[in-house]
């Protein structure tokens, strides 16, 4: 119909609605077919359109916890990577769990070009085995599954624990994220070696998770901080900064001088960190530039090229603000 429209073959209105037409289309042809299919409502079936190539346009990205603000970063950087010429769809869970590997393999019905996995575990992959081009974000220790683009978040968790100690902390607690991710597990971890190395004690009945979220976890620090301020405990370290942004909020209310009586630090560095009362203490993550590199390298992939093994590992380093030195 649309052909019959512009007067132009079938083929000539499949280059134009799939935006090849650069040195096969005249421009008046082009003009025809875009004004056609204006006036006929047409779109590109895009079912119709994957079932004869094999394969779609579709990108998904598998997040473990959308609610994390970190994430609209990681997100933006895929779709600088990928381009125009490939969909963005995500694959997201409730607060605090993470993606079943059946609803993502449901999702693979749609033929994706790739599929980008962010902070995943190890089951997660063996159960999901993938036919798709596959390239992991943020997953520490998992680089033989797929390509990998890591964070270096011990090495930020090392640099956090020295900074406090440097300051004369020697009692301190930890609020983590209850979604059980290795990537947690791994700035969680090397903190609390570093932090012993150092002389900063921070005992098993201060650690607490919860779902990255401000008010729970402000909630969480109103209802631990008694017994935490008894133990003599004057810094907190959290595993986001949403989750610090909660611990701050709940200490202005009952009183507690930052960073006088307590220090409080995060990790992502998110753009509140800066601007908040006072500023807050955060290990700087990447967010953006890891989604531009597995974006990169999943590009790679789907057009067949070679990818260096070992995967790409991206620098993380301590913001120092008001929240942990006056």
């Amino acid at each position: 119909m649309v052909a019959a429209r512009a007067g132009v073959s079938t083929a000539t209105v499949s280059l134009v609605a799939n935006g090849k037409t650069a040195g096969r289309v005249s421009e008046d042809n082009v003009a025809r077919v875009r004004d056609a299919i204006a006036e006929l409502g047409y779109v590109v079936d895009g079912i119709g359109s994957s079932l004869a190539k094999g394969v779609s346009s579709i990108v998904i990205l598998v997040a473990p916890d959308i609610s994390n603000p970190f994430f609209a970063k990681v997100i933006d950087g895929v779709r600088e990577a990928l381009g125009p010429q490939y969909q963005l769809l995500l694959s997201v869970t409730e607060a605090g769990e993470f993606p079943q590997a059946s609803d993502v393999r449901r999702l693979m019905s749609l033929r994706p070009a790739g599929l980008l996995v962010d902070a995943p575990n190890a089951d997660f992959l063996e159960d999901l085995a993938s036919p798709s081009p596959l390239v992991l974000l943020d997953a520490p220790g998992l680089e033989s599954y797929a390509p990998s683009v890591n964070l270096d978040v011990a090495s930020g968790a090392r640099q956090l624990a020295a900074h406090l100690a440097a300051a004369g902390h020697t009692e301190a607690a930890y609020v983590d994220s209850v979604t059980g991710t290795d990537t947690f597990a791994v700035r969680r971890a090397a903190f609390l070696e570093e932090a012993a190395a150092r002389g900063i004690s921070v005992s098993p009945d201060r650690i607490i998770s919860t779902t990255i979220d401000v008010g729970t976890a402000a909630a969480a620090f109103a209802a631990a901080w008694p017994e935490w301020q008894r133990a003599g405990v004057t810094a907190v370290v959290c595993g986001t900064d949403t989750h610090g942004y909660g611990v701050l909020q709940e200490a202005r209310v009952a009183g507690v001088r930052i960073p006088e009586e307590l220090a409080v630090a995060g990790f992502d560095d998110l753009p509140y960190s800066a601007t908040s009362n006072p500023g807050l203490t955060s290990v700087h993550l990447p967010a953006t530039s890891l989604g531009q590199k597995a974006g990169e390298q999943l590009r790679r992939l789907m057009e067949g090229k070679f990818l260096k093994p070992g995967g790409v590992t991206l620098e993380t380093s301590l913001v120092v603000r008001g929240s942990t030195t006056a």
